[in-house]
This record gives structure tokens, sequence and C-alpha cells, in this order.
């Protein structure tokens, strides 16, 4: 019976995507005795924090959203980030999670203590759990470039993602540093706003230029009023988007096809020189695919200019290039990425035999199927090592990770464990399946990427997202160490 089973004490580290998504579900199973910590004032994460213009969901809004709470309203095919923002504020505050987040309170360590986890803040003030859940996301720590005088220059200069909303940016000249994802959505926003524009590209890359239609009043009315039609199209849109795995998993004719599909694209750019310039050196797909509304259109502008040439200074006037070419500029903005590879950083935690986080990864980050770590009991990871985060909808992954955590937490529930990790064997056996799977990928064709972590590992899923579903739904009680101490 319902009123039999333990209520566990879970903290939650971050009120983002995945933070909401666990919450909500705890909730409709029935568990309220949880804590979201959140450093900030918002929900969000990622979604909170950049807010520079032109920023959008690059996977198609439909798939990208809970499917226990779709949302019938999107107003184009890849959503604004404020949209998105406003509808995890809105999920949050509908399923109850809002209620149990503490904002504010950013989480400075994590020991195991006495059979459980105990958790402080950077306050000072402390708790303990009997699960402790990172959902501090893979994109909320920015990268700063390490370029000689940065901190000289005159004008406004911040990092995408803390866009200083002051600065002003019509008829300024504008320098870009960046061209990943954000730098192709800032500049296809400013491109035409600002007097010039200036795009200092390091490494180019492959984009694939797609329309991004606003959804007529039928359409959403449709949604609205046939939840089965809502439904169904949540599902397409998965299928669609996985119906490119192949591509990325091993070679053959999948992949030749989206090779030649991406390459083709760089026919839109019509100068000679500035195609060369736009050309990668590495194979389509290796990095993460760049899907953009318009940014060869941008570039092509007669007010945009794509310096190639590498950067040798930040003055208080512009950005001089080691050809010794000085481009002035007004507004500074860094598009410079994060660091993905921070996971839970710079969180200190430490083990029931003492052995720390670090200490652990010393070799390279590592995680049995992404979600949990042996040494490490009771202790779950979103986006943990080697997630499949590629051009996939993040929210899909985050809810098969949470699906694999409340198997466990009900078992802890029924009184069948105090505690699990997997062991080490199981872990390595893992990594050893990782590794084999790898070199088919397109990710180790040989490129350097954000994918690529310490020592040259590839720190993504090999494998196809249904193959992730399932590895992490069906539990393999052998690869699992559990004790069980209490008496139920």
């Amino acid at each position: 019976m319902t009123s039999t089973l333990r209520q566990p004490r879970i903290a939650i580290v971050g009120a983002g995507m995945s933070g909401i998504c666990l919450g909500a579900l705890l909730l409709e199973a029935g568990i309220e005795t949880f804590t979201i910590f959140e450093k900030a004032e918002d929900t969000g994460g990622t979604w909170r924090e950049n807010t520079y213009p032109g920023i959008a969901c690059d996977v198609p809004s439909r798939f990208y959203q809970y499917s226990f709470a779709r949302n019938p309203h999107w107003s184009r095919a890849m959503a604004p980030g404020a949209e998105i923002h406003a509808y995890l504020e809105q999920v949050a505050r509908d399923t109850g999670v809002s209620a149990h987040i503490r904002y504010a309170a950013e989480v400075a360590s994590v020991d195991w203590t006495d059979g459980c986890w105990e958790l402080t803040t950077a306050a000072g003030d402390s708790a303990r759990f009997d699960f402790v859940v990172s959902a501090t996301g893979i994109l909320h720590h920015p990268r700063y470039p390490d370029i000689e005088g940065l901190d000289t220059f005159a004008g406004p200069s911040f990092h995408s993602a803390r866009w200083d909303h002051d600065a002003p940016l019509d008829g300024q000249r504008i320098g870009v540093i960046g061209t990943g994802s954000t730098g192709a959505q800032i500049v296809s926003d400013l491109a035409g706003r600002a007097s010039q524009l200036t795009v200092f590209q390091r490494t180019p890359h492959w984009v694939m230029q797609l329309g991004n239609p606003e959804f007529s009043r039928f359409t959403k009315w449709l949604h609205r009023r046939l939840p089965s039609y809502d439904r169904l199209s949540y599902h397409g849109w998965r299928l669609f988007i996985e119906s490119f795995s192949p591509a990325l998993l091993r070679p053959g004719i999948a992949r030749r096809f989206a090779t030649w599909q991406i390459r083709r694209q760089l026919r839109q750019i019509k100068d000679p020189a500035l195609r060369a310039q736009l050309t990668p050196d590495f194979e389509p797909m290796c990095r993460r695919l760049i899907i953009s509304t318009s940014y060869y259109d941008a570039v092509q502008r007669d007010d945009v200019e794509v310096v190639a040439t590498g950067i040798e200074r930040i003055e208080p006037d512009g950005v001089r290039t080691t050809d010794g070419v000085l481009h002035p500029c007004d507004v500074l903005v860094l598009a410079t990425g994060f660091d993905s590879h921070a996971y839970l950083r710079p969180i200190a935690m430490t083990g029931p035999d003492g052995t720390t986080l670090e200490q652990a990864w010393a070799a390279g980050p590592r995680a049995y199927r992404t979600v949990t770590l042996p040494g490490f009991p009771n202790f779950f990871m979103f986006m943990g090592p080697n997630s499949p985060v590629g051009n996939y909808s993040l929210i899909a992954i985050a809810e098969a990770q949470a699906g694999h955590m409340l198997q466990w937490i009900d078992r802890w529930r029924r009184g069948e464990i105090d505690t699990v990790a997997p062991t080490t064997t199981a872990t390595d056996a893992y990594y050893d399946d990782v590794r084999a799977a790898m070199p088919a990928t397109i990710w180790a064709s040989g490129c350097t990427s954000w994918y690529v972590g310490a020592g040259g590992n590839v720190e993504v899923y090999p494998w196809a997202p249904r193959h992730f579903r399932k590895q992490l739904a069906e539990i393999k009680d052998t690869d699992f160490l559990t004790t069980k101490t209490s008496s139920g």
C-alpha cells in the first residue's frame, strides 16, 4: 500500500530543464520530499542565462518539450529562447515544482556522512539527503578567450551568456568573436542593425540553413483542440530526427547523403573567396552541426566581414589581427561557448571512502550509462559523461535519464535497497563498449570539438537514441552494488 512506502529525502542541484523534469515526475509518483537548489533567482537554466539577440532552439519545438507537458502554443517551428524559458517556468508552476525550489542557494559541497549525503550551500546552510541528483546542465560555465588585452577594450564587451542589454547595437561597429551556434545566431540577428559587423572566425563550421516559419492560427488551434494530433506531432518529429542517427553512427549511404546535403549548402555563398573561408577541413557533423535561418545570407552582406586571420590582441579601439590590421569596434561580443566538461564542478563532492569526484575523474569524466558513478552511492547525473547531446532534444534525454533514476528511487521507497551505485567492473565494461563503438561514429572522424574531452576521448553516446532509452529502462542488477541496512 502507498502508506507503507518510505519517503526519500532528495536534493536536486539545478532548476533548469532537467531539474524541472525530475521534480515533475517525482510529484507525479507521489514523492514530495525533495528540494531543488538553484544558484540563481529564477528557473530555466541555460534558457534563463542566454538572452542574446536571435537566440532560438535548433531542435523543432514540437519535440523540444516534455512529453508529459506538451505545449500547443509554440509560435514557430524552432522556438525563440524567451518562449522556451516561459514554457519551463509555466511547467514548474503548473506541476507544483516551483514550491520545491530554493533560489539563490548555490551548492558548495556534497559529502557522504553517516549513510547519507550532506549538502552544504555557499551560504553555509547544510541538510542531509538520501539521494542527490546533479541537474546542473552542460552549457552554464561561460568560456572566455585567452586574448591579450581583452580587458583594455574601451567599449562594451561581454560574453554571449552575460549579454549587456544596455549596450547600444543599432548603428554600431560590432565585433563578434566565435562562429559556433551562438555566434551564428547573433550574427544573423545583428546583420543589418550594425553599421559594420565583423565576424572573427577561428574555425569554420558546417551550416544547415533552414527556414523557421511561424505556425498558423489554424495549426495552433489544431494542436489545442486535438491532443491526439499534438501527441502524434511530438512523436513524428522524434522519429524524423532519429532517422538521421545512421549518418552519425556509421559509414554508409546515409552518411554520404547527409554529407552531400550539408556540403551543397555552401553553394549559397557566391563569392569563391568567402566560400573558401567558410569551408571546414573536417567532415560535416564531426562538430555539432549549426542550424541557422540566415547565417549564409548575413555573411554575404556588404556591411558584414568575416575575418579568418588569427587575433593578436584586443586594443581599446578594436581587434588587431596577426596580419597587423586593426578592426575598429564599438561593441565586442564573445560568442566563445562554454566549458561543457565541467558537469557539476565547481561543487566539491566526497564519497564514502573519502575519494573526491576530482580524484575519481582524474583520467577524465566517466559515468555508467551516463547517469551513475561507481563509488558514489545514491547519486545520479543528468547529461553526464557520454550523454547523447548532439543535435537532439536534451529534454527527451532528460526524461530517459529521469526514468532510470525513478526506478532506483522506487526500489528505495519499497525498502528493497538503501544505497545503490554501479560497480567499477560494470562501468569499465560499459566504456569498453563505448570505445569499441566510437571509431565508426562521425565524431571520431578527425576534428576538435566540445564533444572531445581529456586525452582526446569523445564524450558523446555512440549508439542510437532508441538504444539509449532501452539501456536506461532495463536495469541489469548484476551491474550494481546495493546495500540494505534498514528493516524497511
